[in-house]
């Protein structure tokens, strides 16, 4: 009985992941006040904590959105122990309602000032010249340590971004677990972009109905796994080197999407259209990564518990054996190949949704990332071994590393070395662990 080997590198991986964040979380640990209605809640916090409460209070801010969002905040939590007063703007503003509170002998008890507005040299004015205000005291919010990295909205940024990676990964693994490869996943995801877009363009635009919208994206998954099968018939009818037959059809899918497309981007589609890469329906994440989560729990459950997924091990293992054992191998490469486009079709239209338009210029570059989130996730390129959910945590490896690199400010040259290199790394480890 054929089981997916859980070797050292595989276990190892998660490890990986999990040292990244940290040193990503380091990297980008800054000290700095907050801003915004975060920053008005905590220095209305500070005061309310400091003693007694004031009788009267002055916010002072500047008037933009994170000013505006300082004194609300602020106001919303002093105004229900303090009498509160508002100044927007510049110095000359902050100096004017001073002078009318000092003239209605209303002197303030204490400024909540944001942390730009703390440094005016206007407050050591006031309390030089104005004898009641000798004790001013302005308060900001406080400081507090926080890592870039580990901010929800970049934590939720970088699951969104890796999302379609991660579901044409699941059909690439499957492939390279046969011993193949798939080169035309790139001009896959945008070929169905462009025949998304151009369907829904031709059945309305604009103004094309859900039903309208929901044949389009079907017909552009359709027509990628189309490719793939073709791809597929190609290897195993003439058997043809995977390289070099999804190499060649990466040029016929990136030419069919020019085509199609006729140079252009297409943007004649529905606002609405963009939910299906922008929504979220469930739990508050987005779309993709809740299709992408469904999606390897799927494929896991194929790959460890179906016959199909023996027999894509078996396949990668050794074909004459498993061809000898009763395994169709022409069955078994056709369902890879098309599972690869059909995979490949779904990240064009999630790419497409969000970009609400399609072209022909999407997907460069795609294969190294998927092919490196595969690699990097313990399956190897011998084929035999792997797992799906190593590949998920590939996907995410790769991801944080562009993600943290970024927020480090490392330029994309860079970048594009450090990448390489990890795609080394991973190969090398798993020749050397091949060898042992």
């Amino acid at each position: 009985m054929l089981r997916v080997r859980w070797n050292a590198s595989a276990m190892g991986m998660p490890a990986v992941l999990a040292a990244l964040c940290v040193f990503f979380t380091w990297a980008t640990w800054t000290v700095a006040a907050p801003t915004g209605t975060e920053a008005g809640s905590a220095a209305a916090e500070q005061i309310l904590r400091g003693g007694p409460a004031p009788k009267l209070v002055l916010v002072v801010a500047g008037d933009d959105a994170d000013g505006r969002a300082f004194a609300q905040a602020a106001c919303d939590a002093l105004s229900r122990r303090a009498e509160v007063m508002v100044a927007l703007g510049s110095p000359a503003e902050a100096r004017a309602a001073m002078e009318r509170m000092v003239a209605e002998r209303r002197s303030p008890d204490v400024i909540v000032a944001t942390s730009e507005t703390s440094v005016w040299t206007l407050w050591d004015t006031i309390r030089s010249s104005t004898p009641e205000l000798a004790d001013l005291k302005v308060v900001t919010p406080p400081r507090r340590g926080r890592s870039t990295f580990l901010s929800p909205t970049n934590l939720r940024n970088v699951a969104d971004q890796i999302a379609v990676i991660a579901i044409i990964a699941v059909g690439m693994t499957m492939v390279i677990i046969t011993g193949g490869i798939d080169l035309s996943v790139g001009s896959l995801v945008a070929l169905s972009a462009v025949a998304t877009a151009w369907l829904i363009r031709s059945m309305g635009g604009d103004a094309a109905s859900v039903g309208a919208m929901a044949s389009a994206c079907i017909g552009g998954v359709a027509l990628s796994g189309v490719i793939g099968l073709f791809s597929g018939s190609v290897i195993t009818a003439f058997r043809i080197p995977p390289f070099i037959a999804t190499l060649a059809m990466m040029q016929v899918a990136g030419g069919l999407a020019f085509i199609i497309a006729q140079g252009q981007t297409i943007y004649a589609v529905p606002e609405t259209f963009a939910n299906v890469g922008r929504g979220e329906w469930v739990a508050a994440l987005p779309n993709p990564v809740v299709l992408m989560l469904a999606i390897y729990v799927g494929a896991h459950v194929l790959m460890g518990r179906a016959a199909i997924g023996r027999r894509i091990y078996a396949v990668g293992g050794n074909a004459e054996a498993a061809r000898l054992s009763g395994v169709s191998n022409t069955r078994t490469l056709l369902f890879v190949y098309t599972v690869s486009g059909l995979m490949a079709g779904i990240g064009g239209v999630i790419t497409a949704s969000q970009l609400k338009a399609g072209s022909p210029t999407y997907g460069l570059m795609y294969e190294l990332y998927v092919i490196a989130a595969v690699v990097v996730g313990g399956t190897s390129l011998a084929g035999g071994e792997g797992r799906i959910f190593g590949t998920l945590v590939g996907a995410f490896i790769i991801a944080v590393i562009r993600n943290g690199m970024n927020l480090m400010d490392v330029e994309p040259y860079t970048q594009k070395v450090v990448l390489g290199l990890v795609i080394l790394g991973a190969v090398l480890v798993d020749r050397l662990r091949r060898r042992r």
